[in-house]
């Protein structure tokens, strides 16, 4: 039998993937893993119905888990990192201070807005939002906003950091795919980025203003007391922050950084403990930070962190890579889109293209850098061919490949976030204003030509 695959047979399987999943999560209330464990177990049967051999099917698996392995460690780091962020006082420290100065009426934009700002500042949507997004998280669930409402903003600006800072690897990777410089594409993105900031920080506002916070002056302050009461507070609390950021400004990896300042936080823990035994410190970093303030929210929310906590997202991940990788590996992923980037001429059509490809990508692999890499690859010689300038192409790749990953239940972005602000993506993702607002801006920029620029003039 041949192992050709028409456009038809690829439409029919991502039809078929899609509705298995979509079906379980949304109308069964499933989680994702058991869906694409069946999802896997089909793909697998169907490729042995097409004489594929075991060692082709091994090394589907296999190449796609591969693009995975170092955000899979980056994960279990940053599960070590919030639990010694709160064991040192770090995220206590940055609830304290966001009480103070916090206004309550504005609580909701005003978390958009810090977590664009520091997301920006580090390039890192999963730092920021186990971070600074966590303490945030903390503060208006006591204050008693919508947790839904309050992950939204909070993944919204952290998206956006993600997005325009040239620190972000995948700002880099959507330049790099279009053949375009970094900071051109960083600055044409501002056609879609900024309107879909201002929209969505007018959202914000109105939903924000109509969600009334349950808790008083008196409750906050009590709230701050028991802070400063369980943990220590003071200037050395910026020491990790200001690490970090300092890390990122001079750009060393994920890893180094996270590891670095894991240690610098545990040797903070253990000054302010001295009795800490070796086992203790084992444990909160294995399986978390235990609060005990006798507060039931804050204690809820402070318990928390470890890398035990990220192993059913790094479960989740290694089955969605490898169906992933079987899906490249078979030729589906090409027969989906190869037929189309050939046929697409005008820029409506191409920025189009690009952008729904891009969100695909990210619902059949669940990856957000495959999700850049492949639509982007597949588009290229179409936009060689037109007279659109590539940053374009880079622009399209990062308002659907780096943005729309979040919202897929299964993928790598969403599963994290998920994990990390305690809300089910699906219940999050009606208040990610700027990850949706963010593909339909970009599609419109290609209907209306607004912010396409034309490629430049070869000079001799």
């Amino acid at each position: 039998m041949t192992k050709t695959i028409t456009f038809k047979e690829a439409a029919f399987i991502f039809v078929t993937m899609l509705g298995i999943i979509g079906v379980s999560v949304i109308y069964l209330g499933l989680s994702p893993i058991v869906p694409i464990i069946l999802t896997l177990a089909l793909l697998i049967l169907w490729g042995k119905w097409r004489r594929h051999s075991w060692q082709t099917i091994h090394d589907g698996i296999q190449e796609g888990v591969a693009t995975g392995i170092i955000p899979m460690l980056i994960f279990l780091l940053i599960g070590a990192l919030i639990a010694s962020w709160i064991a040192a006082g770090i995220i206590p420290a940055m609830m304290v201070v966001g009480f103070k100065l916090v206004n309550v009426n504005y609580f909701i934009p005003s978390a958009f807005v810090v977590c664009a700002i520091i997301g920006t500042s580090i390039g890192s949507a999963f730092t920021t939002a186990s971070t600074v997004g966590l303490a945030l998280m903390g503060m208006g669930i006591s204050l008693g906003f919508n947790p839904a409402l309050l992950a939204g903003a909070i993944i919204s600006g952290a998206v956006f950091g993600d997005k325009m800072s040239p620190l972000s690897d995948t700002t880099n990777l959507a330049a790099a795919v279009a053949g375009t410089d970094l900071f051109k594409h960083i600055k044409n993105m501002m056609w879609t980025t900024v309107p879909a900031f201002i929209l969505s920080l007018i959202l914000f506002f109105i939903l924000g203003n109509q969600t009334h916070a349950t808790q008083g002056t008196a409750e906050i302050h009590l709230l701050i007391d028991t802070l400063k009461n369980e943990f220590h507070i003071g200037w050395f609390s910026a020491i990790p922050i200001l690490l970090m950021v300092g890390s990122s400004l001079l750009k060393m990896p994920a890893i180094a950084t996270l590891l670095l300042n894991i240690s610098v936080s545990i040797g903070l823990y253990v000054i302010q403990s001295p009795s800490a035994t070796i086992k203790q410190i084992a444990t909160i970093i294995e399986q978390g930070f235990v609060a005990e303030t006798g507060v039931e929210n804050l204690d809820a929310l402070l318990s928390r962190g470890g890398l035990n906590s990220m192993l059913g997202s790094i479960a989740l991940i290694l089955l969605t890579l490898s169906l992933g990788g079987l899906l490249m590996k078979f030729g589906i992923i090409e027969a989906l889109m190869a037929p189309l980037a050939e046929k697409l001429t005008s820029p409506t059509s191409l920025i189009s293209a690009t952008v729904i490809g891009g969100i695909l990508a990210n619902v059949l692999i669940g990856e957000q850098y495959l999700s850049i890499i492949l639509p982007g690859k597949a588009m290229k010689p179409s936009f060689d061919k037109s007279s659109l300038d590539p940053t374009a192409l880079s622009r399209a790749l990062e308002d659907s490949g780096t943005v729309f990953n979040t919202l897929i239940p299964w993928g790598v972005s969403g599963v994290f976030m998920a994990a990390t602000l305690g809300v089910p993506t699906l219940v999050y993702l009606p208040f990610c204003f700027f990850n949706l607002l963010s593909p339909i801006l970009s599609i419109a920029s290609g209907v209306t030509g607004i912010g396409l620029s034309e490629k430049e003039p070869i000079t001799a």
